[in-house]
């Protein structure tokens, strides 16, 4: 009996503090060293939660039917707040952290779309079309490291070493702006502004501000310089230098969500220019006219490509 009126009364202190009627040390002197502890962490993933802009349905979904398992009780504290009704109960504290992942945060892109969130020491990352990036948010104090399937724009605080892993090589820097892309055997790291170490499973880097590095299909790193001041792609326009087409042709269907068939074309050829963001017809008649090559939408989304 003591137990439950012990539980009970944390139930209703939790609910307060969460409501705003109980600072952080009236709690401290209500409850025991660790619940605070454990509230601390349960309020921070939430915070967290919100700020990455995370789909606050698809979790609340998931932690509904947690609630509705029979090994769980729960007491409704507020009707008016799925989070209140979260901290209802110390019993779904760490449940919570299970539901979002196993403390992995994982934040996509969908076709033409562009995401800018706030990773917990304050670095902004903004994720390009079709991307996905990864990270341990509760280890990330002592480890800043993250996982990147496409590409995103780095704008990290100074602090400890902060590292961008992907499939193709990995970015080391400890507080610095600089731009990512690894697709499939496509890799290329511009650093804007500080100092950035790059590692390949063969070659190693350092690039200073304007300087850049990219390998293509396996072949040999090579090193360039860039005048941009940041990605072009941020602005709403893509940028490409001496790549093969098949990266642009990529980088469109990414971008409008269509799918560009290359059976009659050398999809080799090497293409320098730049694409808008903001409309399919006019971006797919700017990278194929400079190429002399025709194209045709026979299905919706269906791009046919032949020359003339």
């Amino acid at each position: 009996m003591k137990e439950q009126n012990l539980h009970s009364d944390n139930e209703t202190f939790l609910a307060k503090w969460m409501e705003g009627k109980l600072t952080d040390d009236e709690l401290k002197q209500l409850v025991s060293e660790d619940d605070f502890d454990a509230f601390q962490k349960l309020r921070k993933g939430i915070d967290t939660h919100v700020s990455l802009e995370s789909s606050t349905a698809t979790s609340f979904a998931k932690i509904q039917r947690h609630i509705s398992e029979p090994k769980v009780k729960v007491r409704q504290l507020n009707s008016n707040s799925w989070l209140i009704g979260i901290a209802a109960s110390i019993i779904l504290l760490f449940g919570l952290f299970s539901l979002m992942g196993d403390d992995v945060m994982t934040i996509t892109t969908n076709y033409g779309e562009q995401k800018s969130i706030a990773l917990l020491d304050g670095s902004e990352v903004i994720i390009n079309s079709k991307s996905t990036i990864s990270y341990n948010k509760e280890d990330w104090e002592s480890n800043r490291s993250l996982t990147l399937d496409g590409e995103a724009y780095f704008k990290v605080k100074k602090g400890s070493t902060f590292t961008v892993n992907t499939e193709n090589g990995s970015v080391h820097v400890l507080g610095t702006q600089f731009n990512v892309n690894s697709v499939s055997d496509y890799f290329e790291v511009v650093c804007f502004e500080g100092k950035v170490s790059v590692n390949t499973l063969s070659e190693d880097y350092i690039l200073m501000p304007k300087q850049s590095v990219r390998r293509i299909n396996g072949f040999k790193a090579e090193a360039s310089k860039t005048a941009e001041t940041d990605p072009s792609w941020i602005h709403g326009e893509r940028t490409f230098k001496s790549v093969p087409l098949k990266y642009v042709i990529a980088a469109l269907e990414s971008q409008y969500d269509i799918s560009i068939y290359t059976e009659q074309v050398d999809d080799t050829l090497i293409y320098t220019g730049s694409f808008t963001h903001e409309d399919k017809d006019v971006a797919l008649q700017t990278v194929f006219k400079s190429l002399q090559i025709q194209y045709i939408e026979k299905e919706k989304g269906n791009i046919y490509l032949s020359t003339k």
